[in-house]
């Protein structure tokens, strides 16, 4: 796994990869890929060098976008574990294809024809790279060039001295399948807080090394009341910190501080789960979607991700070394009810949380209720504030 830790980190910062379908540099289906997100010049004319047809490998969501595909965007999740391919799809690119047309392809509104591309199903190298730019909450877009045994034997020296790495799809997977999170306490400290004058912020950080999230201990534990009230908020930095009218999470953040603050204490999990964990750069790239009369669910779904990309596992980590089994949770959302219980947390009891109606987020709060289900339908009757 040590192979795909460094390639994912590879990946963020643009650089090209060697991918292959088995073991070995020789190995099937072997690619050479970069990422469409921060796809330089350089990177590009890299991956020409090889002379062999460039190739765009999207996600079964955004193939259904660009009309390539009969399969509902919000079907089924392709098997990220195992690498079988559940529609995935790539497309060969032909002339001299720049980097914004690139991204533009990969990221546009706009419906294309099948016959346009040399449509094909993605390969397992291919869908090895997309697993790597959703772990790394990039684009999930990957641009490659297949190699044959001269390509491969043109790797020798990058690959010998390091400026090319190379990690094989089984490494991927057992990346991408390793579902059960583990965090480790990092550090605490008291934080004094307009609604809670007495918390303490606790941060942790998962194994891998990649994330950290944040809980936020409200009140003595000896006086908490039980169940234990308690929050798990994903980050949204235009929300929480900016006050955004588009989202009701700065709203939610704050209420359910005054919730703890009322009841004697309560805690809030602060999850590293941006824009539903697509990332700040895709969230904002799906708001400019929704300008366009995108609802929230069909945008993410038009930049290739799913309806919600979220997982709760460490919410339940973070729970259990917390030492809190029983519990009362703030929130409007049943997925996150069903994660903690499968997870063993003894939700109790469930406080809903609604923020005010305005004109920016009527759209995002109908989405939540109608496409993902989200307890909110008493909200949707309150009145809209007026601008």
């Amino acid at each position: 796994m040590h192979e795909a830790e460094r390639s994912l980190f590879d990946l963020r910062r643009g650089r090209t990869l060697h991918v292959t379908n088995g073991s070995g540099q020789a190995a099937d289906d072997a690619i050479l890929m970069a990422p469409v997100e921060g796809l330089t010049p350089r990177a590009l004319e890299q991956l020409r060098g090889s002379d062999r047809p460039l190739r765009l490998a999207v996600t079964h969501h955004r193939a259904h976008a660009m009309g390539l595909t009969s399969a509902p965007a919000s079907g089924p999740v392709p098997d990220r574990s195992t690498g079988r391919n559940t529609g995935d799809v790539s497309l060969g690119l032909n002339g001299e294809t720049s980097p914004d047309q690139i991204l533009r392809l990969s990221s546009g509104l706009g419906r294309h024809a099948s016959d346009a591309f040399d449509l094909r199903a993605a390969s397992a190298s291919e869908i090895g790279g997309l697993t790597l730019a959703r772990l790394g909450q990039l684009l999930p877009a990957v641009v490659s060039v297949p190699l044959d045994r001269a390509g491969a034997d043109a790797l020798d020296r990058p690959l010998a001295n390091g400026a090319i790495l190379s990690v094989s799809t089984e490494q991927i997977a057992a990346l991408a399948g390793n579902v059960r999170v583990e965090v480790t306490h990092v550090s605490d400290g008291p934080v004094p807080l307009e609604e809670a004058e007495d918390a303490r912020f606790v941060c942790f950080r998962e194994a891998n090394g990649i994330l950290e999230h944040v809980a936020i201990l409200i009140g003595v534990r000896e006086h908490w009341p039980d169940p234990v009230p308690v929050r798990l908020h994903s980050a949204c930095l235009t929300g929480d910190l900016f006050g955004s009218l588009r989202c009701d999470c700065g709203q939610q953040l704050r209420g359910s501080l005054r919730v703890f603050a009322a009841r004697g204490g309560g805690v809030l999990l602060y999850l590293a789960q941006e824009g539903r964990s697509i990332g700040l750069g895709n969230k904002l790239r799906a708001y400019a979607l929704q300008q366009e009369g995108l609802d929230t669910v069909d945008a993410d779904c038009t930049l290739g991700f799913g309806a919600d990309e979220r997982r709760y596992d460490a919410a339940v980590a973070m729970l259990r070394l917390l030492q809190l089994e029983r519990i009362q949770l703030l929130t409007n959302n049943p997925e996150k009810v069903r994660a903690l219980e499968a997870g063993g947390i003894d939700v109790v009891d469930r406080q809903p949380l609604y923020g005010t109606l305005n004109r920016h987020n009527l759209p995002y709060v109908k989405a939540k209720v109608h496409r993902a289900g989200h307890w909110l339908a008493e909200m949707l009757t309150g009145p809209i504030r007026a601008d």
